[in-house]
């Protein structure tokens, strides 16, 4: 059930180069995530190298038993999970550990894609695949990982836009959305409802809810054009700057490599989602195309909102960079994605 190896080598060596990237800057302020964190990259590549070999119609074919083990994974971490500041959101795997949340996201596309396109969306159809989708966002959402939440339901409106839909549809998902969004604050954490409220101003609260905020804006501007070199950024060296290894990676970046090193990686991911862009206009499949705006749509979303909270412009939600930002199970699930984006693609 195996096919011949076809890679866009282009998007190949611009992963690798935002990989290099990535553990170039962590080294930097995070060296106590070596030598630990080279194992998921190493995973990483071997999981890409293996999707590459499998045609896009096998995965297709197995859709429903992917989005069946990943609702058995979603509700893992909820028996056997290991709890971290709160959360329950990893399952330990020896030294290592992963958040099915981030890793399922591609197997929960796949399956969307195929059913959308599968027959015509009839209302009853349309009704079926909104439960169907209700059910891992409601796990991921008690984790509580309301990032990850966010992001799975930007792939899907991605699949749904791509699919022959009837407008109507698609304005009965906005509407949803607008329907659903005044109950969702009121089943958000208090922490969560704080970084929305900080948002407006962080300097009402800033040693507190608007401090991460803060300190991310005057790391991103200290930069200036070439940076202060590679372990000489005060905000980020002193710790000034939280979680600069992951929601932060950005703002760290730009304090310590400047304009010139934030411009290469955002050159970089630029030319990723480029790449996925030519995917989706080469599509072998109506469902293949589905799927690549899919993965677009989630890497375009985790790329703005990422940019955009170290920036002060969107609420903090705890959105990894694609690729840059140290997160074992956020990086396995983004070259199972493009791996599999990529076999979607009729020609080479």
């Amino acid at each position: 059930m195996q096919d011949s190896l076809k890679i866009d080598w282009l998007l190949f060596f611009d992963m690798v180069f935002l990989v290099l990237a990535s553990i170039l800057v962590l080294n930097s302020f995070s060296p106590s995530l070596f030598p630990l964190y080279l194992v998921y990259i190493l995973v990483g590549f071997f999981i890409f190298y293996i999707f590459a070999r499998i045609d896009f119609d096998i995965f297709l074919l197995f859709s429903s038993h992917l989005y069946l083990v990943s609702i058995g994974l979603l509700i893992a971490p909820l028996i056997i999970g290991q709890v971290t500041r709160g959360a329950i959101r990893w399952i330990p795997v020896g030294t290592l550990s992963i958040q099915p949340s981030e890793v399922v996201r591609p197997f929960l596309l796949l399956f969307f894609a195929k059913y959308i396109t599968a027959e015509e969306l009839t209302p009853k159809r349309f009704i079926k695949v909104v439960i169907v989708l209700l059910i891992p966002l409601a796990l991921i959402f008690v984790a509580p990982s309301l990032g990850v939440a966010i992001l799975t339901g930007v792939g899907f409106l991605g699949v749904l836009l791509a699919s022959k839909i009837e407008k109507k549809y698609l304005l009965a998902s906005v509407l949803l959305f607008v329907l659903l969004a005044p109950v969702l604050w009121f089943i958000l954490a208090p922490y969560q409802k704080q970084r929305i409220l900080s948002f407006a101003n962080p300097g009402l609260d800033p040693y507190g809810t608007g401090y991460n905020s803060i300190q991310s804006m005057i790391s991103v501007g200290s930069g200036k054009l070439t940076g202060r070199g590679l372990g000489e950024g005060a905000q980020t060296q002193l710790a000034f700057l939280p979680e600069r290894q992951s929601d932060f990676v950005f703002a760290a970046t730009a304090e310590e490599l400047g304009f010139m090193g934030a411009f290469l990686i955002l050159a970089g991911l630029f030319l990723l989602l480029s790449r996925i862009i030519l995917v989706i206009e080469n599509a072998s499949s109506p469902t293949g195309r589905s799927f690549a705006a899919g993965v677009f749509l989630v890497l375009f979303a985790e790329t703005f909102i990422h940019i955009g909270m170290n920036m002060g412009i969107v609420p903090i939600t705890g959105v990894p960079l694609p690729l840059i930002s140290a997160g074992g199970s956020a990086l396995l699930g983004t070259m199972m994605a493009l791996s599999i984006a990529m076999r979607a693609r009729r020609t080479f």
